[in-house]
């Protein structure tokens, strides 16, 4: 008995478009994959990643690119290599070269918790911190383009809101002590460490630095590591892990001595990523989830360079 092979339709491959015309981009969105990234400072780790892949259509008479060779190329890719940028500019050749006659551009957007252990700021403790983050990487012209993000939150203290609460601890001391010309440093030791040195408190809130980074073209490993440590030293409130009594009375000391409206965030992550070669360009927004008001403050800020990122709302 013989057995008829029919051969499997391809539409893709045998229809014409109803409409010609071309299209930017073409692809697909929320691919689950483990990886491994290399990371500048510490090496490889592991992440789960959301993954975009795209080519663009520049034939007008091709129906639809291959998603399928770009899915089993993606998949291959995380199972046998790192991700690196170096790795990446190889690879968005290879899709090109498996859209060979339809598409000029290739496009690759990897979204993933990184997990980093944080030192407690005094004890001897330590705990695990998640940080979003986001790798970028296009094929145009000839010329690879990739952006590294980072997601990083940290506490910041009003500084308005820190005076008026000063000028009411001031106001209560000279009225529980009104007609006595002398004091004791004990009398006023005693008076700070009771509920009265705390008369008035200033508002304090969970924030957000949201910090996008061009990469120079030299770049091998992504800087992720590198990028979190030049944020959160240049805020110095990054939020805490594990935490005992004294890693939380350091914490305290610290958003007291770095008291901050949104605007002074932007500006002090401005300075310090300008002064890092690594990144040629920068995008940053800053997000104070104020406690005082129902709405939220926010900053945003580029590098500034011609061509460079535009100064959008949102990335």
């Amino acid at each position: 008995m013989s057995t008829q092979v029919t051969e499997m339709p391809d539409v893709a491959a045998s229809q014409t478009p109803s409409h010609n015309g071309t299209l930017n981009w073409v692809g697909m969105n929320r691919i689950a994959l483990p990886m491994k990234v290399r990371d500048s400072r510490i090496g490889e780790r592991d992440v789960n990643a959301f993954v975009q892949t795209y080519v663009n259509l520049s034939n007008p008479t091709v129906k639809g690119i291959h998603m399928s060779r770009l899915y089993l190329l993606l998949t291959q890719f995380a199972e046998q290599d790192v991700l690196s940028a170096a790795s990446l500019r190889t690879f968005l050749s290879h899709m090109l070269d498996s859209h060979e006659d339809i598409s000029t551009q290739a496009s690759l957007h990897f979204e993933f918790e990184y997990l980093i252990k944080q030192p407690a700021l005094k004890s001897q403790f330590a705990g695990w911190k998640s940080y979003p983050s986001s790798i970028k990487a296009t094929l145009k012209d000839g010329e690879v383009d990739i952006e590294l993000a980072v997601n990083v939150p940290y506490s910041s203290t009003c500084p308005c809101s820190a005076a008026l609460a000063r000028q009411l601890i001031q106001q209560e001391f000279h009225a529980d002590f009104a007609g006595r010309d002398t004091l004791s440093r004990e009398e006023v030791e005693a008076w700070i460490r009771s509920d009265k040195g705390t008369f008035a408190t200033p508002h304090s809130q969970r924030s957000i630095a949201k910090i996008w980074v061009r990469l120079d073209k030299n770049t091998q490993d992504f800087p992720v590591t590198e990028l979190i440590a030049v944020i959160e030293g240049a805020l110095k409130t990054p939020v805490q892990t594990a935490v005992k009594r004294e890693d939380e009375q350091e914490f305290a000391r610290l958003n007291g001595s770095n008291l901050m409206f949104c605007e002074d965030a932007a500006r002090r992550l401005k300075n310090a990523l300008n002064e890092h070669n690594t990144y040629s360009d920068f995008w940053l927004r800053v997000e104070h989830l104020e406690s005082l008001h129902a709405h939220d403050a926010v900053a945003i800020a580029t590098k500034g360079i011609e061509n460079g990122y535009s100064p959008l709302l949102n990335r």
